[in-house]
């Protein structure tokens, strides 16, 4: 490498760099000792090792599932918004390809939410089927939580199926819910297997598009912000404005109580 060229050159290259280029750059620069090349190939070198690290966490989703499916078909499934006191319960499911890899993949919650939204993105352009489905606050207070977990996670295979894509192992984060002779249930799979990642990614990304929308429907309860859960902005406001339409009555009798006396 010439020694002319600037530290600004360099650093854009080394930031470009795959491991091979690296090895190539590393060389080239061996007598360069300006402390901005220097800092730039460590940069570097990190940079390339989280990746590698990253490949392999990701390689290890895709290989645990395809272990626990034996070469079957199989769709990914998660629930999001079990413990809201407002909004619906959604589940999402995701059928992936072996090609390509969604980069990115993990338990919804570890991933923030502008990077979530792009994944989601992925998810939905790569998926062989996807689908999202809700079930409202009033149904919820009616049949209760895990009656309307099994019905969310039917419709969601169903809609899978609507689509032409039949799966034969359903898998699904946490505990089994007895609905489908298919279910296989993993425990803490969206941070294992990457088809309930896929899953969990997307069923978090439209709910909480849906309560950024009902937050301008109903603007005294912050639901951009505490996206239906019972922060003490939100529950402040039920004490003084009471409930709406997309409370779910039975999680909220406490603070209504507190609020008579």
């Amino acid at each position: 490498m010439e020694s002319r060229q600037t530290v600004a050159d360099i650093k854009a290259r080394l930031a470009q760099a795959d491991s091979g280029e690296l090895a190539v750059l590393e060389r080239a620069l061996l007598s360069d000792t300006r402390k901005g090349v220097r800092d730039a190939l460590c940069a570097a070198r990190k940079r390339i090792e989280a990746e590698k690290q990253e490949e392999k966490r990701l390689g290890g989703l895709y290989a645990y599932e395809r272990q626990l499916a034996h070469g079957r078909l199989i769709v990914g499934l998660d629930e999001v918004g079990r413990g809201p006191i407002a909004g619906p319960l959604a589940v999402g499911a995701v059928v992936l390809p072996k090609d390509p890899r969604i980069p990115g993949l993990d338990d919804s919650k570890k991933i923030n939410e502008r990077q979530r939204e792009g994944i989601a993105a992925r998810i939905k352009e790569h998926a062989l089927a996807w689908a999202v489905v809700y079930i409202e606050a009033e149904a919820i207070d009616a049949a209760g939580m895990t009656a309307s977990l099994r019905v969310a996670f039917t419709r969601a295979v169903r809609k899978v199926e609507e689509a032409g894509v039949v799966p034969e192992v359903l898998l699904i984060d946490g505990n089994p819910l007895h609905f489908d002779e298919r279910e296989l249930n993993v425990v803490k799979g969206d941070g294992r297997c990457a088809s309930i990642a896929a899953a969990s990614i997307v069923a978090k990304v439209d709910r909480d598009a849906l309560m950024r929308r009902y937050a301008e429907q109903y603007p005294v309860y912050g639901f951009d912000s505490c996206k239906g859960y019972a922060s003490a902005q939100h529950i402040e406001a039920i004490k003084e404005h009471g409930l709406s339409p997309l409370h779910r009555k039975s999680f909220c009798a406490s603070f209504l109580q507190e609020s008579l006396f």
